[in-house]
Parts: structure tokens; sequence; C-alpha cells
């Protein structure tokens, strides 16, 4: 098995080991745009079966350092447009996340992506809050490959900053690491 394992930042990088796979590795860079374009150029060298995002992310719901699996994603840009045939949210089974993940200790949730930085708590659904899943999460839904995402959180909307969350990042690596570490099918 190919499994691409995207992160948005050198500082979310993660060395993971999940026996039987190969697993490559993709820094997509901050935003929707940006990893759309790199994950799709990714793709389309590599063939991956699966793709994972691990990395930070703030919330409303859940306390720092709580990992959170997400299969359902939402774009709260688009969730704002009323068209017709505008697509705001995308959720995968959880099969993919049952050939990598033993099945315990795993919290499951829904990723809310938009291209800000979230500072107060108006009107934001999910229990994860990114910049890029959304935007993955659609990439592989039109090329038919499963995707999940595993989110560190690093902050709490409304009670610390964005600086506060760059501090936090080693924290995420090390808490990812020893998710994945733990969790994986051995």
């Amino acid at each position: 098995m190919k499994i691409l394992l995207v992160y948005a930042i050198p500082e979310e990088k993660i060395e993971i080991n999940i026996p039987n796979a190969e697993v490559i590795y993709v820094e997509t860079g901050m935003g929707k745009v940006n990893a759309s374009m790199r994950l799709m150029r990714a793709i389309c060298e590599y063939h991956p079966d699966m793709v994972i995002n691990a990395g930070s992310a703030g919330t409303l719901n859940h306390k720092v350092g709580d990992i959170i699996v997400c299969n359902r994603f939402i774009d709260r840009d688009l969730r704002k447009v009323t068209l017709d045939g505008v697509v705001s949210e995308i959720e995968f089974d959880r099969d993919a996340i049952n050939r990598i993940f033993t099945g315990h200790q795993l919290v499951y949730g829904t990723c809310n992506t938009g291209d800000s930085f979230i500072t107060e708590g108006n009107d934001i659904e999910g229990d994860v809050i990114d910049m890029e899943s959304y935007a993955e999460a659609d990439v592989c839904r039109e090329m038919g490959i499963p995707f999940f995402a595993v989110k560190y959180i690093t902050d709490v909307v409304g009670q610390n900053s964005s600086e506060e969350w760059f501090a936090k990042l080693a924290d995420a690596r090390a808490g990812l690491k020893h998710f994945f570490d733990n969790n994986v099918i051995k």
C-alpha cells in the first residue's frame, strides 16, 4: 500500500511507520489553494492508495493535546454560499481509518476548514478547525482516494492566539508521533 502523509508546514512533519506501507511525505503549504495544488501534483506523481493529513488544529469542543481523527469535512467559506450545486461538506467512510488504526482510543470528529485563523467561535461547526483538510478531502473525493485527517489540538478558539499555536507545534509533533506509534495496526 502507498500512503501520502500530508502536512501544511515543516513544523508539522512527523515520521511514521505503517507496516506493509510505503509512506511518502508531502508538504502542502498553508491554505486551501496550496493544499489542493500540491496534493494533486503528488497524487499524479505517486498514485497513492490513501492520503492521511496529520497536523495541528484549533477547537471549540476539546482541549489542547487531544487528538481527533476526522472523516467528515466542512468548508466554512463555501458554507456561506447558497447556490445550487455548491458542496460544502464531504464525508468518507471509516474503512481507511480501520485499515490503519487498531480502533481503540480513537476519538472521531468533524474538521472545519477555511482560509483564515479563527479567533472567535461564531457559527463554527465541527470538532477541529484547520486551513487545509477540506480542500485535500475534495481532491481525494474527486480522485477516488480514501482520505482522513489526524489532528492534534494546539489551541482553543478565543483562549490562545496564533503565536501560541506556533509555540505548540513541537508538542503537536510529539503527540502525533506517539499516537501513530501506539495506534497503528502492527
